[in-house]
């Protein structure tokens, strides 16, 4: 496992491999920002290297805020992941995205409180755009291998992030509405933030699972329901995964490298050298 494996994968509950794959063993890294969420399975799949990461751990015992993002992106970008195509169960917001559709998301609210969303603190200070916080590249390759296999996908949402573990009362469910957004879930709020200072591509993919609790003449968000969908899901995601491996792992989109350095705000003689020491981690030629 001595060669880099440029595709990652975050996965939830039943998501930890694909049928096929053919596991070359399970790393569990130390980085300065702790241990991962669980072990990472490495695999080979149609001839290329992928990473599975279980954000929650395998059982899902981390709940939303309690997800190590910081060292689940360092150990992925350690391993040389390039890219990273995330899972993500969501309640839908709209009509016309039912239970167990899927979704690409372009956009983000952050509704998330207390919650470490950043590389550099501690005496060293970066503010790298996150303007499009989704690769527009990986999108498209999603929708490609949605095509493929003929499942229809939503695409150009924007995904509210709350803060959990509760679901939504009604009345913010509402607002959410108002806001403009399409989807929510408890998730993608700090990783996609953490996968763009790493300087990695990130695209979320969301599988609707209920109607949250805005629409009246449905049954209110239960985790019995989540739970039916969420298994249904995780069958269509393996085939939707299968077929976009063929559109991964080719390093032909470079638009993040190097954009952190130039990203970096903090004199260098202003900078705490422990920081620095942490950062080398992610990025050993830019200190």
């Amino acid at each position: 496992m001595t060669e880099p494996v440029k595709i990652g994968v975050i996965g939830g509950t039943g998501l930890y491999s694909l049928d096929g794959m053919e596991i070359k063993g399970e790393v569990f890294p130390d980085t300065p920002w702790g241990k991962p969420s669980d072990s990472i399975t490495i695999g080979k799949f149609k001839g290329k290297g992928i990473a599975f990461l279980p954000r929650h751990g395998r059982g899902h015992f981390l709940n939303p805020s309690e997800v190590p993002a910081q060292a689940n992106i360092a150990a992925l970008k350690s391993l040389g992941v390039e890219e990273i195509i995330a899972f993500s169960s969501v309640g839908s917001l709209r009509e016309e995205i039912h239970p167990r559709d899927f979704v690409i998301p372009s956009q983000i609210i952050d509704r998330t409180k207390s919650r470490q969303a950043t590389y550099f603190e501690n005496g060293v200070v970066a503010h790298a755009p996150f303007a499009d916080p989704f690769s527009n590249g990986l999108a498209e390759k999603v929708e490609k291998a949605a095509a493929a296999i003929g499942l229809k996908i939503h695409k150009n949402k924007t995904l509210v992030c709350m803060e959990g573990p509760l679901f939504s009362t009604r009345a913010e469910s509402h607002m959410y509405r108002s806001f403009g957004a399409d989807i929510i879930n408890m998730t993608v709020l700090p990783e996609a933030k953490l996968a763009r200072e790493a300087e990695i591509l990130y695209q979320m993919v969301c599988m609707s699972t209920d109607y949250d609790c805005w629409k009246e003449d449905e049954a209110h968000v239960t985790l019995e329901m989540v739970l039916s969908n969420l298994s249904k899901n995780a069958e269509t995601a393996k085939q939707l995964l299968s077929s976009l491996i063929d559109f991964l792992g080719m390093s032909d989109d470079t638009s993040l490298k190097g954009s952190t350095q130039y990203s970096i705000v903090t004199a260098p003689e202003k900078r705490n050298k422990q920081q620095v020491e942490k950062l080398k981690y992610l990025f050993p030629t830019y200190f």
